[in-house]
């Protein structure tokens, strides 16, 4: 687990090639935002194709972590991979929704149905 100011962020794989990324706290412009990016990019260059971003403890974003999300779904859509968020709460979810967002990514009601989502010709 990775513990900075603001945002913790906890990774597990439940399975190769999918990650789990359970964010809590506040996901705002600084080294926090910086970090999770160079995390995603690292399990990425590994050869994870399918995230799974758990958003159930994260309690605020701005336009910076985003911006990470889009990133990360610019470096996926060219390998076929996916990008599920999960379990988002209302305040985050309406920041996707205020940018249009939301009709972009993925959004699940729980962890476990984003994993499930997953193609079965991946599994």
């Amino acid at each position: 687990m990775l513990n900075l100011c603001m945002l913790e962020i906890q990774v597990e794989e439940p399975r190769p090639g999918a990650i789990v990324i359970r964010l809590s706290g506040k996901l705002m412009m600084g080294p926090e935002s910086a970090a999770l990016e160079s995390m995603v990019n690292g399990r990425l260059d590994a050869g994870a194709k399918h995230l799974v971003f758990d958003l159930s403890e994260l309690k605020q974003i701005d336009s910076t972590g985003i911006g990470r999300f889009i990133s990360t779904y610019n470096r996926l859509m060219p390998i076929s991979g996916t990008l599920g968020m999960a379990a988002a709460m209302p305040v985050v979810r309406q920041s996707f929704r205020v940018t249009r967002l939301d009709t972009v990514f993925k959004f699940y009601d729980s962890v476990a149905e984003s994993v499930a989502a997953i193609p079965a010709t991946e599994m």
